[in-house]
């Protein structure tokens, strides 16, 4: 944190409670696919606060921390990368599900978080902009995707897509066995 000190605060916050509310979703749904999917978007808000939280190793792990011959950074980021595989695959299984959410966001939405993640690559990597200016602007980004991530899923409602599910279940069952 102390590379982008008390500007990167909201952003975990909104990261934290994106997290518990996928958690609920998760709870809530009855349906195995949707319960994947839900678990996949939970999996990806943690490891997206783990990058976030990039300072813990240094506060945390000795600098010299060996396992097996192999440094904790191999550990993190092989761990990170079964984590990815598991999420994939997860929403590969919930295909219909993550069909049925993708396409009901306003194409708008889709345009807003591609410009601020183009501006947060931008500040990351001093394009354009000052270096320590670019780290704000970076963080200013994140924090405003956090919080279009939040709003969505706060006005997400669950029972709508789950009978949309069901309904699509049923029909393809129903020709399957035709």
């Amino acid at each position: 944190m102390s590379s982008d000190g008390i500007i990167e605060i909201p952003g975990m916050i909104l990261l934290f409670v994106c997290l518990l509310r996928c958690t609920q979703y998760m709870i809530k749904s009855h349906i195995k696919h949707i319960q994947a999917f839900w678990l996949a978007a939970v999996l990806v808000f943690f490891t997206v606060i783990r990058r976030e939280l990039n300072y813990l190793p240094d506060l945390l792990v000795p600098s010299d921390f060996s396992f097996l011959n192999h440094s904790y950074d191999w550990w993190e980021d092989s761990v990170l990368t079964v984590i990815y595989l598991v999420a994939l695959g997860l929403l590969a299984y919930s295909r219909h599900y993550l069909w049925a959410v993708l396409k009901n966001v306003p194409v708008s939405l889709y345009l807003i978080v591609t410009a601020l993640a183009i501006i947060q690559y931008m500040g990351e990597n001093a394009i354009m902009f000052q270096p320590t200016f670019g780290e704000v602007v970076e963080e200013l980004a994140e924090t405003a995707i956090y919080a279009i991530a939040l709003t969505y899923l706060w006005r997400f409602k669950l029972a709508d897509y789950e009978s949309c599910l069901v309904q699509k279940l049923n029909y393809e069952l129903k020709h399957a066995d035709n």
